[in-house]
């Protein structure tokens, strides 16, 4: 049982220091969607999202209402999407992103995380389209995170991943300038990313 001290206790750390969840994140497995066409893959993406993802905010808000604490964002998590575009015959992935943030938006989220590449044990072919597309992606979207993993404990760090990305953030900054280089505040680069699973990089 709970005693009137905790109860003004929790209710001060509301209302004066600003408690609060600051996120809750659903993740979803995207590997199904892969398909040899470009535009069909990205279909049965935005159709997985909606679908799995339909009632993620309303169940949020329920959260909110029943324990009297608010939940900063709402997320959804996905397959790193360079696994996921690499089985389209395509060399632009950004249409991927643009089915992501299209999503994002359908179900009401904040962000969406999973464009993304792990190349820490060194880049594929599809994992450096799509790190080279981040420019653009991040450009043309507003709800799309993107995260690059370029190193581990157990594998090293991949230098050619590094220097790429120093480019690719300066690129990004100037593509999004306009807002004040936005695109490099969803932009993450890190090492020992959480494998085999989807994830959002902080």
């Amino acid at each position: 049982m709970l005693n009137q001290k905790e109860i003004l206790s929790t209710i001060e750390m509301i209302d004066q220091q600003h408690l609060d969840i600051r996120t809750i994140t659903m993740g979803i497995s995207l590997l199904s969607c892969c398909d040899p066409d470009p535009r069909r893959a990205c279909e049965k993406v935005y159709e997985k999202i909606c679908r799995c993802a339909e009632r993620l905010v309303k169940t949020g808000q329920d959260i909110e209402d029943e324990f009297g604490i608010p939940i900063v964002n709402k997320r959804i998590s996905v397959t790193p999407m360079a696994l996921v575009a690499g089985a389209s015959e395509t060399e632009d992935y950004v249409p991927f992103a643009l089915a992501l943030d299209k999503a994002a938006q359908s179900c009401g989220v904040n962000f969406i995380g999973g464009y993304s590449a792990l190349v820490q044990k060194g880049m594929t072919q599809a994992d450096e389209r799509l790190i080279r597309s981040i420019p653009e992606a991040l450009a043309r979207t507003e709800l799309v995170c993107s995260s690059v993993n370029v190193g581990s404990t157990r594998a090293g760090v991949n230098m050619d991943a590094v220097a790429l990305m120093g480019r690719i953030v300066k690129e990004t900054a100037d593509r999004t300038a306009d807002r004040d280089g936005l695109g490099c505040a969803k932009l993450v680069v890190f090492c020992n990313a959480v494998e085999d699973n989807p994830f959002m990089a902080g």
